[in-house]
Formats: C-alpha cells, structure tokens, sequence
C-alpha cells in the first residue's frame, strides 16, 4: 500500500530515533537538503520549528560538555546556520550567559527563519558585531558561519580569521559542520575551523568521517529534530558508517566441536630480505583472528627463524614459483605483499599468484607490481594507502585526498573485486550496488610502519573463515580499528604495530563497548 503524503500511515508522524550511538546511514549534503524541504513541504514541520529544534539541541550539548561556561561568543553566518546559532544566543542568554555575537557577512542578506532569528535576538537585548578579530575572553565559541552551504574554496579574510581563531585555545562547537569543511568530501576548502563538537542535524553528514572530516569534526553527535522517519525513505544513504560494534556480529559463536580445519589455512606471501617483519606481522595477526593455520612463503634468507618469536606460524623458503607451488595447493586464500619488494623474485611470485583460482588479499609492493600491469578480479580485496591508489590509478597522492569518495570508486570500477582505500575513515567499496562503507574506528596512533600488514593479515583470515570478499574486508578493517583503539589507551604517540596484536584477540571475542581487561588478565603479545 502507498505510504506516501498523500496516503495514511501509520509510520509517518513517527520520528527517527535520537540514539546514543551515531546512525549508519550516512547523506551528501544535497541530499539532507532534500530530506529537509520534504520534512517542511510533506509532513507540516515548518523551517522556524526545525531550526528552533536545531539551537536548542545544539545548546543542550553545550552545556552538558562545559557546563561551568559563563561566557560564550557565537559566530554567525547570513544563512540558515547563522540563523541556528542566533537560537544559541538568545537560549544562552536566557540562561544567564554572557553572550556575544560576532557576524561574517552582512545581515541584510539574511533571509526567511535566519532573519526572523536574527530579529529576535535584537529584540532580545542583543547586539550582533562584525567579526574583526578572534575575541580574547570566551569559555566556548559557537561555529554557526557556514554549515553545509560552502560551495567555493575560501580565500582573503576567511583564511586570516579562521586560522587565527584555530590559534588560539578556546574550545569550538560546530553547528552541523564545521565551517569551510566540504560536508561531502571531508575537504578543507581553503580554510576550516577545527571543532572540539560538532553536532550534525536530520542527516549524518559524510564529510564528517572522510578526509580531514576527523580532524576538524572532533566528538560527533547526531539529532534528528523529530523528522518523522518515512521522511528518510526518499532518499538513499549515500555511504554507510560501519563500526566494530556493528561488524563484530559477523564472527558469531564457534562450535564446541570445532577444529582448525573449520577455520581456513592463510598463505602470506612477502618478506624480501631486510623485510621479514612485514610478512611475520600480517602472519601474526592471521592467526589473532581466527585462522585455522597460516603459513608464511617468505625468501630463503631468513625462513630458517623466521618463526623462532612465533612458533604458531610455518615457514616456507620459496626461492621461486616451483617451491610455492605445493603450498598454493593446500591453502584457502593467499595474502600477498607484505615486505614482498619488487625485485624479479617478487615479481615472479606475484604473476603466478593473480592466476590462482583462490581468494586474494593484495597489499604494498603487490599492489605496486599490480600498478605496472593492471588487471581486474572479482575475487580479491585491494588494501591500498593513498600514494599506492595514487599509483593505480595514474594519479596524485594529492588528488586522492581531495575526493577519497571519487577515488575508491574508481579502484574498484577498474580493478574489480573489493577496495579497502586506508587512511584516517577508511573506506570499502565492493562489487555490490550497496554505497562505499566508511569506518568510524580508529585513531592516529595506527599511523606507524607494519599496522597495513596487520590489516593484510586479519581480512585474509575472516575470508578464510567464511565471510565473502566485502564482508571481511568491512569486518576486517573494523576490527583492526577497534583493536588500534584498545592498544591506544596507553596513548597513541609510540604505538607500534605489535602492540595491536593482543588487542585484536581481545576485540574478536568481546563487544567493541566491553570493559577493557585488566593487567591481571592480558599481557603484551610478543612477535
């Protein structure tokens, strides 16, 4: 039966839920402005009350992050988001606050509920200032300038007081996104404030968790402001934020009656002289996820103790292809890449390896040789940091971090099979008709040498245990995110790969919000 305005239903006052935890569903910022004018158009919510929701939302946020503020200064633009951080204003001012309005832009422009919001704050007692200096004496200063509405690079003025505002020491709230962020890329548009909030209305904003998105964002929080949730039905989510809480119930429960052979066999393959860490550490981390047995095909130069810190692995010197072959014969995916090199002993295993019949994990110098000659397969997953996408695709590192959206669609449409492009909101793009996933877990401590081959290693083993290509490698990058936000507890600055290794066991057995274990009942895992 139609559910549509012009038909009953008994969804359609219904509003979408204000969760604790952040939605999946992720929009470009045409399409909120889409589910918006359908909310006021469709379902009798006029702008006034959305944007009076919006402001009151965003100040119940402030004060309950710095609830002993006295004195706030709201920077306000001419449109729609200067028009909720004028809501802030009078709210503040009610309460007692001392408040400040400082303007960019000139509120003659102002229009429909930003102007009527701008008036009542006049009628209110307030003053609104042009913005001609970051004010000194300030507990919280409100971003209200641009939100969404940015659609050229900024320049001149907007550069100098923004990055004068970033200077200093005062804690930013955003209103829905902060200023001079693009709410679709996660691009700085020539300037951006960094935000220590962001509160994002109706539509979770992918900009957010893309690109410099996590810089500038800071603590994410979501409000629907009552959208009655048929409203969300016309538009589909043009990304998905995946997390370990959410992926994590893909492992399930194991049979009692279960033995390694149940839980795949793994071949990595790397480790070219002055390089065996690479392979020892994706191997490692094979085996924290679940993998039945791993093997390790690695140069003869060191196999020979390659396993002496990890006795769990075998290894295998492989001087060429005739040595790997026996072992290609018994395996149930093939991991490729890690401290591979791209010497003629690397490429000769990587041209026999993109024949096989197996699943692959491709990640590092295999990705590096794949770049030299492409090819397409839709059975493997591609783990590329961006100067490797930037390789092959024929473009710039730069580039790619201007539109990472672009960019991992574009890997997939020419190499086939799943993308994995890392980087602060790694995404996943897949085969299936479904949007690219981003994931929300992590932190900047994971940005160290070796923690891509513990990536490497962990997809490798979920495919082994029987998630399809897209499932592991959404679970997979899920888990190593969640794992590198346990190890990180001790802080992220000296992180090293290996300190991930206990917590991935950890995280693979255990809800992403579980308490964390004590020292009584964890140790460090060695290599």
């Amino acid at each position: 039966m139609p559910t549509g305005p012009e038909s009953p239903s008994p969804t359609r006052h219904r509003p979408m839920p204000e969760r604790d935890r952040l939605p999946h569903a992720l929009y470009r910022a045409e399409q909120v402005r889409h589910l918006d004018r359908r909310a006021i158009d469709h379902h009798g919510l006029p702008g006034l009350t959305l944007m009076e929701r919006a402001g009151t939302e965003a100040y119940r946020l402030l004060r309950t992050r710095w609830p002993h503020a006295r004195r706030l200064v709201v920077l306000v633009g001419t449109g729609n988001n200067g028009g909720d951080g004028l809501v802030i204003a009078r709210l503040a001012q009610a309460d007692g606050l001392n408040v400040r309005v400082l303007r960019f832009g000139d509120p003659a422009r102002m229009r429909g509920d930003a102007a009527t919001n701008h008036q009542r704050w006049l009628d209110s007692a307030g003053r609104s200032e042009p913005f001609t200096s970051t004010p000194r004496h300030a507990d919280v200063l409100v971003d209200a300038v641009l939100g969404t509405g940015l659609e050229r690079p900024l320049t001149g003025h907007w550069v100098t007081a923004f990055a004068a505002i970033n200077a200093g020491s005062t804690p930013v709230m955003a209103v829905d996104m902060p200023s001079g962020l693009d709410a679709d890329t996660g691009r700085v548009m020539g300037a951006a404030l960094r935000a220590a909030v962001t509160v994002s209305f109706i539509g979770l904003k992918q900009g957010l968790f893309i690109g410099a998105g996590p810089e500038y964002a800071g603590d994410i929080h979501f409000r629907a402001l009552g959208i009655p949730a048929v409203v969300y039905a016309s538009e589909v989510a043009s990304a998905r934020r995946i997390d370990w809480h959410q992926q994590g119930s893909r492992l399930g429960r194991r049979p009692r009656t279960a033995h390694k052979g149940d839980f795949g066999q793994v071949l990595v393959i790397g480790g070219a002289p002055g390089m065996s860490g690479a392979v020892l550490l994706a191997g490692t981390a094979a085996l924290r996820a679940g993998a039945g047995r791993v093997t390790l095909a690695t140069h003869p130069a060191h196999a020979a103790y390659l396993n002496v810190a990890r006795p769990e692995l075998m290894v295998a010197g492989v001087a060429g292809v005739a040595d790997l072959e026996p072992l290609l014969a018994r395996c149930d995916v093939v991991a490729i890449g890690p401290g591979l090199g791209q010497t003629d002993w690397a490429r000769e295993l990587w041209q026999r390896v993109n024949r096989l019949d197996q699943p692959l994990v491709v990640d590092a110098d295999a990705l590096n040789l794949l770049a030299q000659a492409p090819l397409a397969r839709a059975d493997w997953v591609l783990t590329p940091h961006p100067g490797e996408a930037a390789r092959l695709l024929g473009s710039a590192t730069a580039r790619i971090e201007q539109d990472r959206p672009a960019a991992v669609r574009a890997l997939q449409a020419r190499y086939g099979g799943v993308v994995c492009l890392k980087g602060a909101g790694t995404l996943v793009q897949g085969e299936s008709p479904r949007p690219f996933a981003v994931c929300s877990d992590g932190n900047p401590g994971m940005a160290t040498a070796g923690t891509g081959d513990l990536l490497t290693g962990i997809i490798a083993a979920l495919r082994a245990q029987g998630l399809d290509a897209e499932e592991a490698a959404a679970a997979g990058v899920c888990l190593h995110a969640a794992a590198g936000d346990w190890a990180a507890r001790a802080g992220e600055r000296g992180l090293i790969a290996g300190d991930l290794l206990a917590a991935i066991r950890w995280v693979a057995n255990h809800d992403a919000r579980a308490s964390a274990p004590s020292a009584g009942h964890s140790s460090p895992d060695g290599i």
